[in-house]
């Protein structure tokens, strides 16, 4: 099982970002996936989940209605599709997914993933 992010880097605050997930060994459609991020000295935060084609979507208050979590479960990626960004978005971005079916309350808990990738670093400043 493996993921890949990609597609961080520098962008002004109000820009947008998409990052990506390439992932392998596995059938995405069968998974729960997730976005978190995390900053030097803080923990990891859940930002954007999603337990699959039916199941709950989860988004963190400060990323409601400027991120979207999508997938391709063909192409087997995962996306996350960021919006009016601002400097406190700021960050180390890592994908994630799990066989389990994660009830909503557990979408952004770390310990409910069992496969991470590498992390892409966001940084929102002017």
């Amino acid at each position: 099982v493996q993921l890949q992010a990609s597609g961080g880097g520098w962008v002004q605050p109000g820009g947008s970002l998409t990052l990506s997930c390439a992932t392998s060994g596995f059938n995405l459609a069968h998974y729960a996936i997730g976005w978190f991020r995390q900053v030097p000295g803080k923990e990891r935060e859940g930002v954007a989940c999603s337990s699959g084609r039916i199941g709950p979507t989860y988004y963190s208050d400060s990323t409601q209605g400027r991120f979207t979590i999508s997938r391709d479960n063909a192409e087997n990626m995962v996306y996350l599709q960021m919006n009016s960004l601002k400097p406190e978005d700021t960050a180390r971005y890592y994908c994630a997914a799990t066989v389990s079916r994660p009830i909503q309350s557990m979408l952004p808990d770390p310990g409910t993933y069992d496969y991470w990738g590498q992390g892409t670093q966001v940084t929102v400043s002017s």
